[in-house]
């Protein structure tokens, strides 16, 4: 599990820190779900591929730039084979400092899947480039690409407002499995600011807690309570970056509970206290930055 920290630092780029990184790889199919605390912005450079994504299916063809926060469980299920893949990933305060459409972010940070609505020629150039200077490690030339991407996120938002309904078509797979994790997450994203439990939520959909939790773990390897978590403290997070609302309300409101369990859970999945992360957030805002 990658773990978030407040800020991009220029000595430390390493996903493993929350930093800033890109990288270039021949794209496969994931054997389960896996998340981590940035947003990702990823170009297939040649074939098709598709994400399970929010417990829906997302097909993505070669040449469009698609941007989604990966703390919310995703997965590759379907992909070319040999196909070339660049990954960005960009820390989440760098992307709630961008100047951007603010429905559209706080939709991306709700489990949007953005999709370019058309293939950009120049992204099929621009990305390996980067994803060479990037190696070379040269320090200057990496905070320069750093503010590239951002400038690339912005024109990418513009984009989709411009084309809202251009974006690629979400689908569900046809397999009834991968149907109730799409039914089971629906009511997680629904009702998750409410006290729910695994028998709760199964009642909700119609099927036994044990098939909940089976569904859940062969469709996005991990358990229901480990992805209503992830949930919550997404949906949290949103709130700490967009609103000023007091961090106790938005703990309860977010389902924790108690503060207590908020501020020890925060600590743990993310490396800092709600509290800091909010003024890191609002520290890049500050400053501009994107």
């Amino acid at each position: 599990m990658r773990k978030e920290r407040s800020a991009l630092s220029d000595e430390t780029f390493s996903v493993a820190d929350g930093g800033f990184l890109i990288e270039r790889h021949i794209a496969d199919a994931m054997s389960a779900a896996h998340w981590h605390d940035h947003v990702e912005i990823n170009l297939l450079l040649e074939g098709r591929m598709s994400y399970l994504f929010n417990g829906r299916q997302e097909r993505v063809e070669a040449g469009r730039l698609v941007l989604f926060w990966a703390a919310i469980p995703h997965r590759t299920v379907e992909v070319t084979p040999d196909a070339p893949l660049v990954c960005i990933y960009l820390p989440l305060v760098d992307f709630l400092g961008l100047a951007i459409d603010r429905d559209v972010r706080r939709s991306v940070m709700q489990g949007r899947f953005l999709v370019a609505p058309q293939p950009g020629p120049m992204d099929a150039i621009q990305l390996p480039q980067w994803v060479e200077e990037w190696q070379a490690g040269n320090a200057a030339r990496r905070r320069l690409i750093v503010d590239e991407v951002r400038l690339r996120v912005r024109r990418l938002v513009l984009d989709t407002l411009d084309a809202p309904d251009a974006m690629a078509e979400r689908q569900s797979i046809g397999h009834a499995t991968v149907q109730r994790a799409e039914l089971l997450t629906e009511l997680i994203n629904t009702h998750y600011a409410e006290p729910l439990s695994l028998t709760h939520l199964a009642k909700l959909a119609g099927i036994h807690p044990s098939t909940a939790n089976k569904t859940f773990r062969e469709v996005l390897g991990i358990s229901v309570n480990e992805y209503l978590t992830r949930y919550r403290l997404a949906r949290a997070m949103q709130r700490l970056a967009d609103t000023d609302d007091p961090i106790l309300q938005i703990a309860y409101e977010s389902g924790f509970g108690s503060n207590s369990r908020f501020y020890d859970l925060f600590k743990y999945r993310t490396g800092t206290t709600p509290k800091l992360f909010r003024s890191s957030v609002s520290r890049k805002a500050g400053n501009g930055q994107g």
